[in-house]
């Protein structure tokens, strides 16, 4: 029997669909599946167009089997077969498809047949594991069987073969063991049905494999005994092509739980079917809490790919745009375009289309819940909102418009969560701006001196806790005609023009004093400024210039970041507190010495109740104690 050359290409041609094509060794399996799913398909497809063909489409399977000793692994099915000739043609011939060519002959409109073998080299991706590979196969009507075999480039041979059915039996000769590669592993049961689990657990039609188990000897307590059942390894109908009023919610969360390693049921579930220009089904999910790496370089967003029910890939990352990258889920679509290795995705029309309606669904869904499901969403704004915020800001307000109606931030009059609709909605309507305050905690923002005139005026403020908060501030600038205002701005918008006359004259008559004690205070503070805010407390910090208390805060906690970047602090002094008045005495009475002293302990209370550190602490505590003592 005379070895025939591959009709089409070299070594060369082989060792690079082997080799480079797929680099993942164990999609193996998952090719040769697919293969044999598309084999039945044809049959089935001929029984609908052939009144005298009868298949019975329950009776149609995938068989597999290990043989250890052999280092032999079997895939059989009973579809429709190939001739000596398309044995010729189609294994001798590399990148030529039967499934390509069947496909283009399929001009049918029924969505039950699906045929995703359209390049022809998943058949050689068996070489990755194997070192040689036989196909016996014998043809729908045919009496006679053909056997194929090869042990890589130097060619195959074709010959008579056995096989009592229709349909093909793929028998793969395992590599031996070498110094980068285990292949011992592939005649394991565990690895093999891992495979099917990961990669073709959707497949229409039943793999089986008989498994050796144990159970307990009937009439014994502890003597156990070995059977054989023939087991089904595959789920065949996959959850998110289900009809979904079908679906139980226990279902859709054990699913969720047992896919996504999560002990927690999904906050939400998303289960769509599109058609029309591109169809799909997805099946998503937003989780109840971040990952623990949620928030870090490590985490990989991207929903789960499959093509007709075979997986392409884990990670679709093109499927979820960056600020929805905490949704978890699975896409399958008929109309992709495949790459030769079905391994990646080319960049199509097809996948940017699915990409846009995903994108437009998750924010129907996360509106829909704001607005119905209150509880739901502030949970998952408490997990997922800094992405949110983030994304925002990333993006240079690119995305605002649709985002901006999912923000959140904590109210100061009763510390609940409140969109920014919410907050400008229940202003007095006389009231200007939005107000805020940005710090690292509710509690230190409440107590911020700052505060006390906005609240009487009424007006309610927003706590901004997270870092990137102000900086994204600075991109909104305004939301429904209302600019955003930092409650230590230069200026709250608070004062009639009667008051900023009045206070511009008082500021004169301390002109000489604010000057000094700018001085005294150096490069730290920029300017020093009756206050209008203040009604309680004596001092306090403000800001000129684009750049606040708080994001110098935040820069200056960045590795690597340029410390330069300094706030123009302002030192405001309350008239109307005692401490004032005993400073004027001071200045008064020449005690230059006395006011520099208090300018210091002033601007280091300033400090410290920004939340700042006090430059010299044991400076500061001599201080005090001299003010005790004297």
């Amino acid at each position: 029997m005379a070895k025939k050359q591959f009709k089409t290409e070299s070594k060369r041609m082989l060792d690079l669909m082997i080799n480079s094509v797929y680099t993942n060794k164990d999609i193996f399996l998952r090719e040769l599946i697919s293969n044999a799913s598309d084999a039945m398909d044809k049959l089935y497809f001929l029984s609908l167009t052939d009144n005298e063909i009868e298949v019975a489409r329950n009776e149609l399977k995938i068989e597999l089997s290990i043989d250890k000793e052999k280092r032999a692994i079997t895939i059989s099915d009973n579809g429709i077969g190939m001739t000596k000739q398309e044995l010729d043609d189609n294994l001798g011939v590399i990148a030529k498809s039967g499934s390509g060519e069947f496909d283009k002959l399929n001009d049918t409109e029924n969505k039950d047949i699906d045929i995703i073998g359209q390049f022809g080299v998943g058949f050689y991706s068996a070489f990755m594991i194997a070192k040689k590979v036989e196909a016996v196969s014998r043809a729908y009507n045919s009496d006679e069987a053909y056997k194929w075999s090869s042990e890589g480039v130097d060619g195959y041979t074709l010959s008579a073969g056995k096989r009592e059915q229709t349909g093909t039996t793929i028998t793969l000769t395992v590599k031996d063991n070498d110094e980068q590669n285990s292949y011992d592993e592939y005649l394991e049961e565990y690895k093999i049905i891992s495979l099917i689990k990961k990669y073709s657990d959707y497949i229409r039609y039943p793999i089986t494999m008989d498994r050796v188990k144990s159970r307990l000897k009937e009439g014994t307590d502890d003597e156990y005994e070995e059977y054989t059942e023939n087991e089904t390894l595959n789920s065949m109908i996959p959850l998110w092509k289900r009809n979904k009023n079908d679906i139980k919610d226990e279902e859709y969360d054990s699913f969720y739980n047992e896919k996504f390693y999560d002990y927690e049921k999904p906050l939400k579930v998303i289960h769509q079917k599109a058609e029309g220009t591109t169809s799909y089904h997805a099946l998503m999910f937003i989780p109840s809490k971040a990952d623990y790496n949620y928030y870090t370089k490590n985490y990989e967003k991207g929903l789960e790919l499959y093509s007709s029910g075979v997986k392409i890939m884990d990670k679709c990352a093109d499927l979820l745009p960056d600020y929805f990258n905490f949704v978890k889920g699975v896409v399958d679509s008929e109309d992709l375009s495949l790459n030769i290795s079905r391994e990646l995705l080319q960049q199509d029309r097809q996948l940017k289309i699915i990409a846009n309606a995903i994108e437009k669904r998750i924010k129907k869904e996360l509106s829909e819940m704001l607005e119905k499901e209150r509880e739901d969403y502030e949970k998952f704004w408490k997990g997922f909102g800094l992405q949110i915020k983030f994304a925002i800001y990333n993006s240079f307000g690119a995305n605002k418009d649709l985002l901006l109606e999912l923000l959140m931030f904590i109210k100061a009059s009763n510390g609940s969560l409140c969109t920014l609709k919410e907050y400008a909605g229940a202003c007095p309507k006389e009231q200007k701006y939005i107000y805020y305050a940005a710090g690292d905690s509710t509690d230190r923002l409440n107590l911020l001196p700052q505060t006390e005139l906005i609240r009487d005026r009424g007006y309610d403020i927003l706590f901004l806790t997270d870092e990137v908060d102000e900086f994204l501030m600075n991109i909104l600038r305004e939301y429904d005609g209302k600019e955003f205002r930092s409650i230590s701005s230069g200026d709250l918008g608070l004062e009639t023009d009667e008051e900023k006359t009045e206070k511009e004259e008082k500021q004169k008559d301390y002109k000489e004093m604010f000057d000094f004690i700018k001085d005294s205070l150096k490069e730290n503070i920029k300017k020093v400024t009756l206050s209008s805010r203040l009604k309680s407390h004596p001092v306090c910090l403000s800001s000129e210039g684009a750049l606040s208390i708080e994001m110098e805060k935040t820069l200056a906690a960045i590795p690597g970041a340029e410390k330069e970047l300094k706030a123009e602090k302002v030192l405001e002094l309350n008239s109307s507190h005692p401490v004032f008045e005993k400073l004027t005495k001071l200045w008064e009475k020449g005690d230059k010495e006395k006011v520099e002293l208090y300018s210091r302990l002033l601007y280091s209370q300033a400090l410290m109740i920004e939340g700042l550190s006090v430059e010299d602490p044991v400076k500061f505590s001599n201080e005090i104690c001299e003010l005790m003592i004297d």
